[in-house]
């Protein structure tokens, strides 16, 4: 297949033009002037210049393409002027699928985030892993980047509704190699192996490999179903930052954090940093919107992939480990 792909310079974004390549597909990547391309050396694609407020460039860009996958996002927790990110997440994303529903593409992928599903209440009883039928509710939607996420997959949908042939999926917390800038779950491990970790909050996530979030995509090309959501998570993958720790402490003989930071602890320094980052306008090292997410227990169950697509399941320490060397290679490990 000929490919279109958004995001190419991202962390799932290079990964999935990976596995494309390594499957034989043919890809274009939008490139924005001066993104960083280290991540595709070595991988043929053709570049096309332009982003995701150009639909000129998107039109070459998509023309004879069979596959869009629409990957770019403006990922943030925080930003002196939120506008920007609401323009690339939600506009982009509209001009992207329209431009490759008029270019005639079979399949159009969307990357949404599992921020868009929905989570039991804090404080509830125990509950089953989240599926994409769990209702969502309005509080969870707890920043700019999940509320600008929200909207941008409610225009797949609708766009989806009108016949574009879109098919939506919602990766969980991938971690694994050419996490360059890092991501917030990459930088976790980065602090970890740097010994900058002092404490952890009694919060969870799914963590899946990011190979199998970009084989994911490109199953759900393949075989996903219009208008549908797939979860590309891993189903054993539902590990508190405790565990987490304790797994990255095994991996490499690092001592784990054994401080348990009270959530009021962590929502004052959190507050702290972004008076601090108002002020510099550098970003904050533990933004608000981190902390109010980690009140959640973001755990899912991602059946309806593994049933429908057949997304592969990498154990997670797999992917920590694969994560541990790519830093430690790349120079983000303190000597």
């Amino acid at each position: 297949m000929k490919c279109f792909v958004t995001g190419a310079s991202g962390f799932v974004g290079a990964n999935l033009v990976h596995e494309l390549v390594r499957q034989g597909h043919q890809v274009k990547c939008l490139v924005r002037p001066g993104s960083p391309l280290r991540v595709l050396e070595g991988v043929p694609y053709e570049p096309v210049p332009g982003d995701l407020t150009d639909r000129p460039s998107l039109a070459r860009g998509l023309r004879g393409c069979e596959w869009c996958f629409h990957v770019a996002a403006s990922y943030h927790l925080w930003l002196p002027d939120y506008a920007p990110m609401y323009a690339a997440n939600v506009d982009g994303t509209r001009h992207v699928l329209e431009t490759a529903g008029e270019a005639g593409c079979s399949r159009i992928v969307h990357t949404s985030t599992v921020g868009c599903i929905g989570l039991p209440k804090p404080g509830t009883a125990p509950a089953p892993p989240s599926d994409e039928t769990t209702p969502h509710h309005e509080a969870q939607l707890s920043n700019h980047y999940k509320r600008s996420k929200w909207q941008a997959e409610q225009v797949a949908l609708g766009l989806a509704r009108q016949g574009l042939p879109v098919v939506i999926v919602n990766p969980s917390a991938p971690v694994g190699p050419r996490d360059v800038k890092p991501t917030p779950t990459g930088q976790l491990i980065v602090d970890f192996l740097n010994r900058q970790m002092p404490a952890y909050l009694d919060t969870g996530l799914n963590w899946v490999h990011v190979r199998d979030v970009a084989i994911g995509h490109i199953l759900a090309a393949g075989k996903g179903r219009v208008g549908e959501r797939y979860i590309l998570a891993h189903a054993g993958g539902n590990w508190s930052m405790k565990k987490v720790l304790d797994e990255l402490a095994a991996l490499t003989g690092l001592p784990s954090p054994s401080f348990r930071a009270p959530y009021a602890l962590a929502w004052a320094a959190a507050w702290i940093s972004e008076a601090v980052a108002s002020v510099t306008g550098r970003p904050p090292k533990a933004p608000l919107a981190g902390v109010r997410m980690a009140r959640y227990k973001m755990y899912f169950n991602p059946a309806k992939a593994i049933q429908e697509l057949g997304l592969p399941q990498t154990p997670p320490r797999q992917a920590l480990a694969d994560a541990v060397e790519w830093f430690r290679q790349n120079g983000y490990v303190k000597k």
